[in-house]
């Protein structure tokens, strides 16, 4: 962690005696997508493992699979993580709502196929069991898993020093979360067969939620090569910086499954990692098709880190912050056309900000329509 600081410390600081503005991309802050994907190709190896399924096929999803239990039951079970907030927390001095974050990372994704969490489990490292330490982070599971309705009926905490440093002595954990869901058989979401003219619903996010973290840290905080104190209060924010980065992660299982009840839901999309790269994942189950966005109302942290990059020497493109952030929209739901008003009235009641912010195309490709420009992701 130290070296990737130092490495983008200097990358900032000879761009600024060049005066030339260096592109800041996700890659250069640490995470390289590219290298990723190529690394997840060897997932492919675990195909294999399918046969082993006791009670029937695995059915492949754009974002994951279920597989059957027992009769038209099919279980679907994730697994995430938090990722580099919890340094956040650490900054803040803060640590009973990083739990809600990892509740919501994975109960958001098992939403994606139609399922209704029944249950999460928590694998936290630390760099020592705190007693106190550990009961803030529950507090934080337990307010997550309430909101999801779900139990918590495991979980695990590892004492491992040598792995776990963090950024304040005794107090470095690292958190991964498990969780599993049901749906029937012909309430799966499949993200086939989408159509032009199908609808995409966007509900409104927190922030900048658990992903992209990396990023914006190196942009925002000292700490990591940025501008501000953690406690400064930068225009446009109303409080101080590190609790803005640190404003947990949405849950919308309620609202998903409330939809779900009413409307076919053609795919649901947590957007999450990669952000509106994702919806390439559905290109590959419904053909010949793309998706065109033309809505966006970012949250203001989203602005204020464009505009550190450049007061800091640097430049991050519009692409570039729709490949790595929610821009304003958590989560999406993309549904027939005919169905639209049906859905915003269904969250309106359930008191869930959405609006329309796009819809499917018959091109191919992601375009995004922002602040007067036409943006393709690729």
């Amino acid at each position: 962690m130290l070296w990737e600081t130092l490495s983008f410390m200097l990358l900032m600081l000879a761009s600024e005696g060049l005066n030339l503005k260096r592109r800041i991309t996700y890659a250069v802050a640490g995470v390289d997508r590219e290298l990723r994907a190529e690394a997840k190709k060897a997932l492919r190896l675990l195909k294999g493992t399918y046969r082993f399924s006791r009670y029937g096929d695995v059915i492949q999803l754009p974002f994951g699979n279920v597989f059957p239990f027992r009769g038209d039951c099919y279980l679907d079970l994730v697994i995430e993580g938090v990722g580099t907030k919890v340094l956040v927390a650490q900054l803040a001095g803060k640590y009973d709502t990083i739990g809600i974050d990892g509740v919501a990372m994975a109960v958001n994704d098992v939403i994606r196929s139609g399922a209704q969490p029944l249950a999460v489990a928590d694998n936290i490292h630390a760099q020592v069991s705190d007693p106190e330490l550990v009961k803030e982070w529950m507090k934080g599971v337990a307010k997550g898993a309430a909101e999801a309705g779900c139990v918590v009926p495991s979980g695990e905490i590892g004492d491992v020093a040598e792995l776990i440093k963090g950024l304040v002595e005794g107090k470095g954990f690292d958190m991964v979360f498990a969780a599993i869901g049901e749906v029937l058989r012909d309430k799966i979401i499949t993200g086939r067969d989408l159509k032009h003219g199908d609808v995409i619903i966007g509900l409104r996010s927190s922030g900048v939620h658990s992903n992209g973290i990396t990023l914006a840290r190196k942009i925002l905080f000292k700490q990591w090569g940025g501008k501000y104190e953690p406690f400064d209060v930068p225009e446009p924010l109303g409080r101080e910086l590190v609790y803005e980065v640190l404003e947990p992660t949405k849950i919308y299982v309620k609202p998903l499954l409330k939809v779900a009840e009413h409307v076919k839901v053609k795919a649901a999309v947590h957007i999450t990692g990669d952000a509106y790269l994702k919806f390439n994942r559905l290109i590959l189950f419904s053909r010949n098709v793309g998706f065109e966005f033309k809505n966006f109302k970012p949250q203001p942290i989203f602005d204020l880190i464009q505009k550190t990059a450049m007061e800091i020497g640097g430049e991050i493109s519009d692409e570039e912050m729709f490949k790595t952030f929610n821009m304003g929209w958590g989560f999406a739901i993309i549904v027939d056309k005919a169905d639209r008003d049906k859905v915003l009235d269904i969250l309106e009641k359930a008191k869930v900000h959405a609006e329309e912010i796009g819809y499917v195309t018959k091109s191919k490709g992601i375009r995004i329509l922002y602040r007067g420009k036409r943006i393709v992701l690729r």
